[in-house]
């Protein structure tokens, strides 16, 4: 059985809800929850931009195109999503993150994100 980890946030707080609409997470539960088994760290609640979605399509993970076999409907820009802290840090470097929602993000994420750096892609929400 996997157990989760504790579902605290960034900032201290319990963490928030991603989306539900979609559907996002590590255990579709629409928070950014992890556990040992989330070897991607599924932790940061990222808001998807157009930029960003054709970044991460260029670098071969294809979050935009529906693949409906999967329950899938593909991302558009203003989706919310549990997106793995390495490629979040991926896109940062590279000058095309997506804005972050600190209160939904896993605190499992600093252990490859800095704190500055999500603080420095909060959402004006966050």
């Amino acid at each position: 059985m996997i157990t989760p980890d504790p579902s605290e946030n960034v900032v201290g707080g319990p963490l928030e809800l991603c989306s539900s609409n979609p559907v996002t997470g590590f255990f579709r539960d629409g928070a950014c929850n992890t556990c040992a088994e989330d070897t991607g760290s599924h932790t940061v609640c990222a808001i998807m931009t157009a930029e960003f979605l054709a970044f991460s399509k260029y670098v071969g993970n294809d979050l935009s195109t529906p693949h409906p076999e999967y329950g899938f409907q593909g991302l558009k820009a203003g989706d919310a999503w549990c997106l793995c802290a390495s490629r979040f840090l991926q896109a940062y470097d590279e000058g095309c993150a997506p804005k972050v929602r600190l209160a939904s993000t896993h605190k499992r994420a600093l252990e490859i994100v800095p704190l500055a750096v999500l603080k420095a892609n909060a959402d004006a929400e966050s």
